[in-house]
């Protein structure tokens, strides 16, 4: 049983990275996957991606720093009268030093732009959709940088702030949506690399390669026998506690 097969998932921030990779596996595990990217082309290349697995994507450009491009991008997805099953929320400019050195005013108003407020006008619009799937989840790669107390990161400021923003968003959004039947996953992930390809090449065992703790898809790592293989996006079989955020 494939428990993503015929689900309808929305990932931004797939041209690069996580949300690349996270789109990828979730196409080969049966999603159907709309994916966004700042610039169209590198959607259009992770739909290629796709394709290439046999998987199912529509692809299409959106700045999520950008609030008509936000406002187009949902009206085409709602366009689709078909229920979202799932929204991860993935897109997130890197910025990194100190607060007062590289970065300019543009790059930091950038960097909070579409790693947050981007991110909260994006889930409002697709609430409606959300609301009609008959278990709705909404999946965020906050970055280890959203942690309490954690400095450890390169990052600048500015993206420390927009992670700990998108925390906040989640853990209200869990108190006031569970009623509603909705799951919030809020995922803290280290600073990582994803290397190309995407993944195993067309005719290996793709069945269970989903991205690793370092966003990467592929084969994954061996397992004892008794361990059933991470699915870090998975939903339990059951869900007698939707709702509430849930952390990675």
């Amino acid at each position: 049983m494939e428990p993503f097969a015929g689900k309808r998932v929305v990932v931004t921030g797939a041209g690069r990275d996580f949300g690349r990779a996270v789109a990828v596996w979730l196409a080969r595990e049966g999603a159907q996957v709309d994916l966004c990217a700042r610039g169209e082309a590198a959607a259009r290349r992770t739909g290629a991606d796709i394709a290439r697995y046999g998987g199912s994507a529509r692809a299409y450009g959106c700045d999520l720093g950008d609030a008509a491009a936000i406002r187009a991008f949902a009206a085409a997805l709602t366009a689709d009268p078909a229920p979202l099953d799932i929204l991860v929320l993935s897109a997130a400019p890197w910025l990194e030093g100190g607060l007062d050195d590289g970065a300019d005013d543009a790059a930091i108003a950038a960097a909070l732009a579409a790693g947050l407020t981007g991110q909260i006008l994006l889930t409002r619009a697709l609430l409606p959709a959300l609301r009609r799937s008959a278990a709705p989840d909404i999946v965020a790669m906050v970055s280890v940088c959203g942690r309490p107390g954690f400095t450890a990161s390169a990052a600048h400021p500015a993206f420390y702030a927009a992670k700990h923003g998108l925390s906040g968003f989640c853990e209200i959004l869990g108190a006031r949506l569970r009623p509603e039947g909705f799951r919030i996953i809020a995922a803290y992930p280290p600073d990582f690399t994803t290397p190309d390809p995407p993944g195993p090449p067309p005719g290996r065992d793709r069945r269970r390669a989903g991205p690793d703790r370092r966003g990467r898809v592929g084969e994954p790592p061996p397992r004892p026998a008794a361990t059933p293989p991470l699915h870090p996006l998975r939903p339990p079989l059951r869900r007698p506690d939707a709702g509430g955020v849930r952390r990675g």
